[in-house]
């Protein structure tokens, strides 16, 4: 896999109210990560039994399982990420599980990259690909691909945010009016981070961010990308949430929480706001009583879930399969693997 190359060329300082010039045209390949096609997608909210389903398909498709988990990938979250046990990954590898300190910070972009680094070398091995996962973003990123942008022009940004102390925001307004009218009329004029951002991105790539955000909302071919969405009654699911958290509890999650704390000292700002984490982390330092913050992981568990189920609905590729009480294991994963054979390209 190659890697992305950084741009060739940094323009000159250019304040937002100045006349301006002729935009830098770099080749588009600098600013792009392409779709991760070509491999097997199961997805699903947290809860939906994903983990053992994608554990078969494994076996049963000669596949390596790459997860789709934002906070899977730190180190020593184990019991609260629900990470495969010891033997799962011994007898299937996984990737991009416990790759950064739980102190670290990881962007969506660093995933992408990893991913499809992990990708090549699995479809080197002459294996299928499987992701596995819940984190939406991760997932569309991955489907529809990433624009990642130019790096940050610090001597631009410095530039305009001195105009903007000297013009006022009505001027930086303007300015994005003019290069970028679409998302003008969505940013707030106090949201100065991403106004200037929109700038850099119109100055530096030659079109406006609004264009390059666009471009990726372009649904993912099913035949390209065959993705299963399993769909669970919410009353269901809600009950098979509230006893994930009750086993969580009794496997040592407040043990696994006090340790971090005891190790790290202070986790990092994505890490200590994981669903589970967050609430023990508060309870230890308040005294909370745990069956009450045992609710709070239930109640924020399936707010986390919904929010989940709306991202999904938002992403047409996705291929339902339905996961319930009267449904057996082969059942589900008989409609699965019917979703996956209508795949075309090295899936197979």
């Amino acid at each position: 896999m190659s890697s992305i190359p950084p741009p060739s060329q940094q323009p000159s300082r250019e304040p937002f109210n100045g006349n301006g010039g002729e935009a830098l045209r770099p080749h588009e390949a600098p600013w792009i990560y392409p779709p991760l096609h070509g491999c097997l997608y199961l997805t699903g909210p947290t809860g939906s039994g994903k983990t053992p389903l994608a554990m078969e398909l494994a076996r049963q498709l000669d596949a390596e399982i790459i997860s789709l988990d934002s906070m899977a990938i730190y180190r020593g979250m184990d019991i609260g990420t629900a990470k495969p046990t010891a033997e799962m990954r011994a007898e299937v590898p996984h990737h991009l599980l416990d790759i950064v300190e739980p102190t670290d910070e990881f962007s969506v972009s660093a995933y992408v990259v990893a991913a499809h680094r992990a990708a090549h070398e699995i479809r080197q091995r002459g294996r299928r690909v499987l992701l596995c996962g819940g984190t939406p973003l991760y997932l569309k990123s991955l489907l529809r691909g990433l624009f990642l942008g130019p790096p940050a022009d610090w001597e631009f940004r410095h530039a305009v945010e001195e105009d903007i102390q000297r013009y006022g925001e009505e001027a930086l307004m303007a300015r994005l009016a003019q290069v970028d009218p679409l998302l003008a009329h969505k940013l707030h004029p106090h949201d100065h981070r991403r106004i200037i951002r929109a700038l850099e991105v119109a100055r530096a790539t030659g079109r406006p961010l609004s264009h390059w955000q666009q471009q990726f909302d372009q649904p993912a071919s099913p035949t390209a990308a065959p993705v299963v969405r399993l769909v669970l009654d919410r009353q269901w699911l809600h009950e098979r949430i509230n006893t994930r958290v009750q086993h969580m509890i009794d496997a040592g999650l407040v043990e696994e929480v006090r340790g971090l704390i005891d190790r790290y000292g202070r986790l990092g700002r994505t890490a200590s706001q994981a669903v589970g984490y967050r609430e023990l982390i508060d309870a230890l330092q308040s005294g909370e009583p745990l069956e009450e913050t045992m609710e709070r992981i239930r109640a924020h568990t399936r707010q986390f879930a919904r929010r989940q189920e709306i991202w999904f609905r938002s992403l047409h590729e996705l291929q339902p399969v339905v996961v319930a009480p009267d449904r057996s294991p082969r059942q589900i994963l008989d409609d699965i693997l019917n979703v996956f054979r209508h795949a075309k390209g090295p899936t197979h």
